[in-house]
């Protein structure tokens, strides 16, 4: 492949095709990978909720202490968020996200030895800690490949794994419940730690052998595509921010999107630690039944979150869609509480939640990556999704405490779905980047 068939005159259909070509070849690449790896990051870091069902009643934990274990893990993920994406800007993904998921891997699978509290919050903030950078460095890393007008279909592709850990975790987590317990002596949750722990090991020792930290350093692009994706990444880079961490920490706009990410992601985690229990105050007893019928909101939200994300891209637009999405996951969540007498009508809810819920968040993430780059977009990228996943403490634990004084999670539903409605607000006073806007016409997806 030349040079002169990979760029003829700007704008021409031959160099759309040619571009289409080299990127579904980085797609095929890498998404399918870090796919993977999130997966195993998303199961690591919810299947608390899955295990809830049993370890709750062996270790006698309320569930304010089952909602502050949960939601720990935050605190760690917020407080190491930063330094370790600034890290990976400079020493490379493929070292960092290595470390990171070995580091994980392993502290998830020792949470099986967890018997008090304490211990419970110990480990989960440690959880938190290692598994720190590992999001927003695959968000970095995505712009080091993907040009802004390609990058909402790359991204939705790769949070696709949110749901489809929903999907393959649930059941399998059901089944391992249901079917490990008493083996070697261990209950069936010990059993779901270890067994979702250890994958994760393996995954980054995979990482560390097969990424490839940037576009030169992929032997397996020839010379010409390098060049293409390495032009068209300049050109999109040429006009963001590069300041200090600092001034990129201090800067409104970040702080905007950092309330609107908080807001947005407290949905997801209201769905990811309790659509479980959930289901189960609904009528559903058995654990592996429970398991499948949480698959199929996440079936649901991952069709919805990819068109969501592929019309964002192709109409250069990323706050309605974002508002749009996070109103229609704040009415599943009314709907599930008004029909939670009825099995099938709360589920509906419930998947017309996650639906909305997880399209919000590839459309969101278009735009900080457009108005960021270099250290800025590695500082910028942590610091906003470490502020975010903060909600990732506070939504479980309130609700927690909610349940605990109401006996029911209607009233923590409702809240979450007036924090979505406040994100849908706050998102449309985010000025549309001039990356988003001035994007070429030439290089967005067919």
């Amino acid at each position: 492949m030349t040079t002169s068939t990979l760029t003829p005159p700007r704008g021409g259909v031959a160099s759309l095709s040619a571009a289409d070509a080299v990127y579904r070849k980085v797609s095929w690449r890498l998404i399918p990978l870090l796919f993977l790896c999130y997966i195993v990051a998303y199961l690591d870091r919810v299947n608390v909720g899955f295990a809830k069902l049993q370890m709750q009643e062996a270790l006698q934990f309320s569930e304010a202490v089952y909602g502050l274990g949960a939601g720990i893990f935050f605190i760690g993920y917020f407080i190491f968020e930063v330094p370790s994406n600034v890290i990976l800007h400079k020493v490379g993904a493929r070292r960092w996200i290595a470390r990171i998921m070995i580091t994980w891997g392993l502290l998830s699978a020792g949470t099986m030895f967890v018997n008090t509290p304490m211990a419970f919050y110990v480990i989960r903030f440690f959880l938190g800690a290692a598994e720190a950078g590992f999001f927003p460095g695959i968000i970095l890393y995505l712009t080091y490949w993907y040009p802004a007008a390609r990058r909402g279909k790359a991204t939705s592709l790769f949070l696709a794994a949110i749901p489809f850990a929903g999907i393959l975790g649930g059941p399998i987590s059901g089944w391992i419940l249901q079917s490990m317990a008493g083996v070697n002596g261990w209950q069936g949750w010990q059993w779901l730690f270890l067994l979702q722990g250890l994958p994760t090991v393996a995954l980054g020792v995979v990482v560390w052998r097969y990424l490839d930290d940037r576009v030169k350093d992929a032997a397996w692009l020839s010379t010409e595509e390098r060049e293409l994706i390495a032009r068209e990444i300049a050109a999109d880079g040429s006009g963001k921010s590069e300041a200090s961490i600092w001034r990129v920490i201090s800067n409104g706009r970040v702080w905007l999107l950092a309330l609107v990410y908080f807001a947005f992601v407290s949905g997801l985690y209201g769905i990811s630690f309790w659509l479980p229990s959930i289901i189960k105050a609904v009528g559903v007893k058995g654990a592996l039944d429970i398991g499948l019928l949480s698959a199929i909101p996440w079936t649901f939200g991952v069709v919805a979150m990819y068109l969501t994300a592929r019309s964002a891209d192709r109409r250069l637009e990323h706050r309605w869609h974002s508002a749009i999405a996070g109103v229609v996951g704040a009415a599943g969540l009314i709907m599930s509480v008004a029909m939670h007498g009825s099995t099938t009508w709360s589920l509906v809810g419930l998947t017309i939640a996650t639906m909305g819920i997880m399209s919000t968040l590839p459309v969101f993430w278009g735009m900080p990556t457009g108005f960021l780059g270099g250290a800025a977009a590695a500082a910028g990228i942590a610091f906003i999704n470490s502020f975010g996943n903060l909600s990732g403490f506070a939504a479980p634990f309130m609700i927690g405490v909610i349940k605990d004084a109401t006996k029911s999670t209607d009233a923590g539903l409702h809240m979450l779905a007036a924090l979505l409605v406040i994100g849908a607000a706050l998102v449309l006073l985010v000025k549309p980047t001039a990356a988003s806007i001035n994007a070429s016409p030439a290089s967005s997806p067919r």
